[in-house]
């Protein structure tokens, strides 16, 4: 006699088919820039993940907030007190917008890569140009925070300590663009030579030391060859590193370098360093579509 068949048992696990608007791709690419923005100032983490992100945003805004408050005091007085010029702020905060980037990047490009979690993504509307586009509009998003923001304070700053807020932005008008094209070549050339060091090193120390060193290795490279070859060939070295956006600044503010810069010594038109910043953002930009093209997922 055959023995009876197992009992069987449906369970409801609330699953429901999703009958909502569909975005498409363009939407799924909205919602990746807008949670890599979240995540790289640790938003929906842990108290932890915040600290350092938001601990350099504040070192970048400390001049401009000083700028604040000498206006603020000297309001009301026939003085022109300006400590900060917009040119100089970058060279102020550049170290933390290396820190900055090279603490993020690895997060928004590491961290799906360790965990296996690029099939999920390409499984969807989303493709892997998408993907790399994404990750760096959002990472370039997050450090204007860092360079155009204290300048828009800093703008202000000035305008305050010079009695008249309306009469200085009518007389200062011209620095407008400088301070947006400034802060948008500089964001996007650290954001894109940090995201693709990280996107090829996925490991969060290892990447994070390796953008630091690339950084800070150039420039020193690039001085230390300026000081002991001849400067006609030694200067190229310079347009491999963050001398680039150096030049760029002192170009569109139209002033001239200190003469113990090594901008001054290369003597190379601004444009030069313009054209070299654009074209490092392109070629990072590509390594890095070319590494999730090719990454197996």
């Amino acid at each position: 006699m055959s023995e009876p068949a197992a009992a069987s048992s449906i369970y409801d696990l609330g699953y429901r088919h999703y009958d909502g608007p569909r975005t498409g791709r363009w939407g799924t690419f909205a919602t990746l820039y807008t949670s890599s923005v979240r995540t790289a100032f640790g938003f929906g983490r842990r108290t932890s993940s915040k600290i350092i992100p938001f601990t350099l945003a504040v070192f970048a805004f400390i001049p401009a907030f000083i700028q604040v408050g000498i206006g603020a005091i000297t309001s009301g007085l026939d003085a022109d007190i300006e400590f900060f010029e917009h040119e100089d702020y970058f060279g102020y905060v550049q170290i933390v917008l290396v820190l900055f980037c090279a603490a993020v990047a690895p997060e928004l490009v590491g961290r799906d890569q360790r965990n296996r979690m690029l099939s999920l993504y390409f499984s969807r509307a989303l493709s892997r140009v998408d993907y790399a586009l994404a990750r760096f509009a959002a990472l370039t998003s997050v450090m204007l925070v860092l360079t155009l923001g204290p300048q828009a304070l800093l703008y202000i700053g000035n305008g305050m300590a010079a009695d008249d807020l309306s009469g200085y932005v009518a007389d200062r008008w011209d620095l407008v663009f400088p301070i947006l094209g400034g802060s948008i070549l500089v964001s996007a050339m650290i954001a894109s030579v940090g995201l693709v060091l990280a996107s090829y090193i996925p490991r969060r120390a290892y990447a994070t030391a390796v953008i630091v060193g690339v950084f800070v290795l150039t420039y020193t490279l690039a001085t230390i060859l300026m000081e002991t070859l001849d400067t006609t060939v030694a200067r190229y070295a310079l347009l491999l590193s963050p001398a680039v956006w150096d030049g760029t600044i002192y170009w569109l503010f139209r002033v001239d370098a200190p003469s113990d810069d090594v901008v001054s010594d290369a003597s190379f038109p601004g444009w030069v360093y313009f054209v070299a910043g654009v074209v490092t953002i392109a070629v990072a930009l590509g390594l890095t579509v070319r590494r999730f093209q090719r990454i197996q997922a």
